[in-house]
């Protein structure tokens, strides 16, 4: 718990710190990589440096923290820890490794606030991040255990025994354990990171949900082509698409990830746009695996039809599983799915079970919107679960 004497010191500075949060995280970020370049080497995705989702999210995150310990010294934001903890764990982030960043994020704030970070200040701050950093590295700790791997060594070699072009710009990967052992566990909507070595040398790093059934012998990974006008194009998902071909071998993490459907026998409601169908469709893996009745709606929104990632085996599930049904939206819809519905999702004429389980995946923007049809029209906000793919800059908001 955060020190009454530091709360009354956060509770004053946090307007000052967290306007010039942005500021600190640019240089912060600037200075380590300056200084420990090999941190870009299989660590931290050039990407979301480039585009600033990791500074926005770093951000985020401990305004977040400090704003609720502020508000209650007695408290932990348990879902913002549970979040980022995964994600940490899902690229082998190590105990030693939060030092590093103390040092030099302590640096950017005495370099950007100046005079301002006095004694009390600075003490009161570093109380924050330790606090913080001690229950992540806690909380991960576990999640290796869990996951059977040392801290950091999360990695495993796996062969990709078929390739199915599922879009024009969409390819599933189906991948067995290189060494013949039997995969690791999994939950239903997980995922793990992909490691690649680029053509530069430098590793690069990227989450993709599990699209199969966790408890399977093969796990499949559906990766959507990153590509859009004005930006770079994703390094991780280009060269998956160009190069990765039946036979070869790629690393991937142990899965992690909040997000996993629960074992009750409540309603679900799988919610999605674009490539975030993937987590939607490993969890309709699990449910037909499983031979569940639990009562399902599945939800999708996409541009087309031709470019719905997985349409036919999300069909062929749904009709599996005794009391599902979902209804598609297209901006294009064409005639391949007379039965679908035109323009973007609308939810005011669908019901919702009051005591159902609600997942969400898609862009930022899409989950906004329809976490709040869902909201008006009465599903409690704590039944609703999101799954970000990257850096979450939704996280400070809906923590």
């Amino acid at each position: 718990m955060l020190s009454p004497d530091s709360a009354d010191v956060i509770r004053a500075t946090l307007p000052a710190v967290g306007a010039a949060l942005d500021d600190i995280t640019t240089r912060f970020y600037a200075t380590m990589f300056a200084d420990r370049p090999e941190l870009l080497d299989g660590m931290f995705n050039r990407g979301n440096q480039a585009s600033g989702a990791q500074r926005q999210a770093l951000a985020g995150s401990v305004a977040a923290f400090a704003g609720a310990l502020a508000a209650d010294p007695d408290s932990h934001p348990q879902a913002l820890l549970e979040r980022i903890a995964h994600k940490h764990a899902a690229v082998g982030v190590t105990e030693d490794q939060y030092a590093i960043v103390h040092k030099y994020l302590f640096a950017a704030i005495a370099d950007v606030l100046g005079d301002a970070v006095t004694p009390e200040v600075a003490a009161a701050w570093d109380e924050v991040y330790w606090l913080m950093a001690g229950a992540l590295i806690a909380r991960e700790a576990n999640l290796y255990q869990e996951a059977a791997v040392r801290p950091g060594d999360t990695w495993r070699r796996w062969t990709v025994v078929a390739r199915e072009q599922e879009t024009p710009d969409t390819v599933s990967f189906l991948l067995r354990p290189t060494d013949g052992d039997p995969a690791p566990l999994a939950r239903a909507g997980q995922y793990v990171s992909v490691r690649v070595r680029m053509p530069d040398g430098v590793h690069q790093l990227r989450q993709y949900s599990l699209s199969s059934a966790p408890g399977a012998k093969e796990r499949r990974i559906t990766v959507k082509r990153v590509h859009a006008p004005g930006t770079p194009d994703g390094e991780v998902s280009t060269l998956l698409h160009d190069t990765v071909r039946q036979g070869d071998e790629l690393t991937l993490s142990a899965p992690f990830g909040d997000v996993a459907v629960d074992d009750t026998d409540n309603p679900l409601v799988l919610v999605s746009a674009g490539i975030g169908c993937t987590p939607m469709v490993g969890i309709l893996e699990h449910l037909a695996a499983t031979g569940s009745t639990r009562p399902v709606l599945l939800l999708h929104a996409d541009r087309s039809p031709v470019d719905h990632a997985l349409r036919t085996r999300t069909r062929e599930l749904v009709a599996q599983l005794p009391g599902a049904g979902a209804v598609f939206w297209y901006e294009q819809p064409g005639t391949d799915e007379p039965g679908a519905r035109r323009g973007l999702m609308d939810l005011t004429d669908l019901t919702v079970p009051a005591d159902a389980r609600v997942y969400l995946c898609g862009s930022l923007p899409f989950m906004r919107a329809a976490r709040g049809q869902l909201l008006r029209a009465g599903v409690p906000a704590r039944r609703i679960q999101y799954e970000v793919f990257g850096p979450d800059l939704w996280l400070a908001d809906a923590s």
